[in-house]
């Protein structure tokens, strides 16, 4: 197995892609703290990894505040007593154009994709610097590459978060502890159902004028297909790559 005996935390792993990263990694050995801020959504994917055979247990916490992001990592550590992988998904998806944009939505936002991330990242560290290694993996978006209209708060975190993988990258890499990044394309998950809806037109309309023309598989990504190029970069597998971002987008931004 390829993450056997690993400890892992994934944050926003109550649904979507988080989820499928915390059943894939459970699926490869690793033991997981599924982090939401919903107990409820945290529980149910720790129950169904738990129903197929893997270890995990639930922690809920609000990652916008640095005692929440604590917390995740203190929870752990009381489980399983290290940490090994640190996977940062969980996101708040404010999209607002500039002039819309309030400053309670860039709190919003920013809060989570950006301060979450850093908060997350701080107290896993220390744990990874004891244990003499570790693996990061932060999930940022196309958004944060390319201009996504009326969507500046959520695209400008995004964009954060790259810059961010690169700069823990090359701080952290004198400990041995390995940060990448992770931008997936349209990956049909409840959130993107939700924004489909916020738009008002059906699906396949949305997948026609939206992703078909510039995507060159024509389709939406699946959860699934996200959490295998997670797993690679949390993996030993990956222990030579640094400082990259990863980009699973079905070709939209080739």
């Amino acid at each position: 197995m390829r993450l056997e005996n690993k400890v892992a935390i994934v944050t926003g792993a109550g649904q979507g892609i988080g989820a499928a990263i915390a059943r894939r990694f459970a699926s490869e050995g690793a033991r997981v703290l599924v982090a939401d801020l919903h107990a409820d959504a945290a529980a149910a994917t720790a129950a169904a990894i738990r129903a197929e055979g893997g270890s995990a247990a639930a922690q809920a916490g609000d990652i916008s505040r640095e005692a929440g992001a604590k917390e995740l990592a203190d929870a752990a550590l009381d489980h399983y007593s290290r940490i090994d992988i640190l996977v940062n998904n969980a996101a708040n998806f404010v999209h607002k154009r500039v002039e819309d944009a309030t400053a309670e939505d860039w709190h919003a936002v920013l809060g989570v994709n950006v301060l979450g991330t850093s908060f997350c990242s701080k107290y896993a560290v220390a744990a990874m610097k004891a244990g003499g290694d570790g693996s990061i993996v932060n999930i940022a978006s196309i958004n944060g590459l390319v201009a996504m209209p009326e969507w500046m708060t959520y695209n400008a975190s995004k964009a954060a978060i790259i810059e961010m993988s690169k700069s823990m990258a090359l701080d952290l890499a004198p400990f041995s502890i390995r940060v990448n990044c992770v931008c997936p394309g349209m990956t049909m998950t409840e959130s993107l159902r939700r924004a489909i809806e916020e738009v008002g037109a059906p699906e396949e309309e949305v997948l026609r004028v939206h992703l078909a023309p510039y995507a060159l598989i024509k389709r939406w990504g699946r959860p699934e297909e996200i959490a295998a190029g997670v797993l690679f970069l949390a993996s030993d597998e990956a222990s030579y790559v640094t400082g990259t971002n990863l980009v699973i987008d079905g070709g939209f931004i080739a």
